[in-house]
């Protein structure tokens, strides 16, 4: 049963629904390092199952061989993560369409490093809200932000449901965008809230659902 978020907004300017994924869980994140925007670190035995979990959610939503636009972060993580959703869905995953935009926060000198080694040096690499910061030599939200948004512009021309494999930050800065939530004053860009690793978001007509909440743990 899909639970409703408390995120309205204005009607997006596109017709068709939005599924917005968040990849399965890697070996970063089972080691508590900072990913960012590495391009390649494969998903842990659990973020298969997390995968594997949210093509059955789709499957029992949208049954075999959907009409299905598939977009995808080209990260390894991403792209792992829609092949296996691809294969329950029995849809093509070459057919899936990848753009830069997409792509995780870059969290410049701390990408990579540990949670704990970060945090004794810089303090909470979240904020009160779960927030993850940004680096002082990172990305910025509000760049996030226009460019998750660009896409969205973009590609408002695509016909019908569509399914967008991607990650924790950016996935919240987008669905904030194409629910037409208001700048946090903080960050200078629309921040939903976060959902676990392998979590899927339905965004139609500007309002948003949860139609698979993952089992992941990752706080971003």
């Amino acid at each position: 049963m899909q639970q409703e978020l408390e995120l309205t907004a204005p009607v997006p300017n596109r017709l068709g629904r939005d599924f917005i994924a968040r990849h399965g869980e890697t070996v970063f994140n089972a080691a508590r390092r900072l990913q960012g925007d590495a391009a390649h670190t494969p998903l842990t035995r659990a973020g298969f199952t997390q995968a594997e979990e949210m093509g059955a959610a789709l499957r029992t939503l949208l049954g075999a061989r959907p009409a299905l636009t598939l977009w995808a972060s080209p990260t390894g993580r991403a792209l792992q993560t829609l092949s296996v959703i691809a294969e329950h869905l029995e849809v093509d995953w070459h057919a899936a369409r990848t753009d830069a935009r997409l792509v995780e926060i870059g969290m410049g000198g701390w990408g990579g490093r540990y949670y704990a080694d970060v945090v004794d040096e810089h303090g909470p690499v979240f904020d009160a809200r779960g927030v993850l910061r940004e680096a002082p030599d990172g990305e910025r939200y509000a760049a996030i932000a226009a460019r998750v948004g660009a896409w969205a512009a973009d590609t408002a021309g695509d016909a019908g449901d569509r399914l967008v494999v991607m990650h924790g930050i950016s996935s919240r800065v987008l669905r904030g965008v194409l629910t037409g939530l208001p700048d946090d004053e903080a960050l200078g860009a629309p921040v939903a809230d976060g959902l676990p690793q392998g979590s899927i978001s339905l965004i139609e007509n500007g309002r948003e659902t949860v139609a698979h909440r993952g089992t992941g743990h990752a706080p971003a």
